[in-house]
């Protein structure tokens, strides 16, 4: 939420220590007595337009000092929502075509990326990280809630990257490692493949029921035919974190799945707050430089 303010408001005694002398402090003029004035030439009008510049010169110099800021503070503390991990197979086997019937030359994998980046722009109150897998897998996001950034970033996420195999086991066990910073009562992991494990460090077992002992939900979604991968594995990961498996053979399917999930659960998160400041103290400056300008101008040619 934004909101004007200044960095030091406390300037603004100067402007009050002014106004009151202008009223209490005036100087002691000594009478004295000429036969003719037309010497002196006075214009009274001059006077008063100076006397304006002077005071306005003072109010713009002192707004300076006090430094006005826009202020554009959030407070994630406050927040609710959940910290999901995505976790998605990025083995050769995605780089097969015809999983959009709409775009039938974009790979399995360029579809996933879409309906990926769709529902983290919706995850509004959420920090989501990513994870890929292949031979091996490695956090290619934290969690993090600059979900601008996290777009960008699995926009910029290539097929193979990982391997051509696919290690479902260390996809698992990664994704638990990226929620090491969360501090949120529900932790989700979405875990996408459309293969069966053949690689890998760690067991899907075995990296199953670590997820449990750290009270991770996990929802997978095969993709693909379902002889492709391993269903009973992926219902396994799912039943036994109190998540659900989902066979998708479509890019629309995919869409419909990842709509459900979004209907999840929501938790408070805790997070430092986050504040920007825009200072805005050159206008005032440009505005007492103009009326100082002036006020020196004409005081030069009224004594000249």
């Amino acid at each position: 939420m934004q909101h004007l303010t200044f960095e030091y408001p406390e300037a603004f005694i100067i402007l009050i220590m002014y106004i009151f002398c202008i009223f209490f402090c005036k100087e002691k003029i000594t009478a004295l007595y000429f036969t003719n004035l037309n010497f002196f030439g006075i214009k009274q009008s001059w006077f008063n337009f100076t006397t304006l510049l002077k005071h306005l010169s003072i109010i713009f110099l002192t707004t300076t000092l006090a430094s006005p800021v826009i202020i554009d503070k959030f407070d994630p503390k406050n927040r609710i929502g959940i910290d999901i991990v995505l976790s998605i197979d990025v083995s050769g086997s995605m780089s097969e075509r015809g999983f959009d019937k709409r775009a039938k030359k974009i790979t399995r994998f360029e579809a996933v990326k879409d309906v990926a980046k769709e529902f983290v722009k919706t995850r509004v109150n959420d920090n989501i990280g990513l994870v890929l897998f292949g031979d091996f897998a490695f956090i290619n996001a934290p969690l993090t809630y600059e979900k601008d950034v996290l777009v960008e970033l699995i926009d910029y996420s290539e097929l193979g990257i990982a391997g051509e195999n696919t290690a479902l086991g260390d996809g698992v066990a990664m994704a638990i490692k990226a929620f090491k910073t969360s501090k949120a009562r529900s932790k989700v992991m979405i875990l996408l493949t459309d293969g069966r494990d053949n690689l890998g460090k760690v067991t899907p077992k075995e990296a199953t029921q670590l997820a449990k002992a750290k009270e991770i939900k996990i929802y997978t979604i095969g993709i693909g035919k379902e002889s492709d991968f391993d269903t009973n594995m992926l219902k396994y990961i799912a039943s036994e974190t109190r998540g659900e498996f989902f066979s998708v053979s479509d890019k629309f399917m995919l869409k419909k799945v990842y709509s459900f999930i979004d209907d999840l659960e929501e938790s408070n998160i805790k997070a430092r707050d986050y504040i920007k400041k825009d200072y805005y103290f050159i206008y005032p400056l440009s505005f007492a430089i103009l009326f100082l300008g002036l006020f020196i101008t004409l005081r030069y040619r009224n004594y000249f």
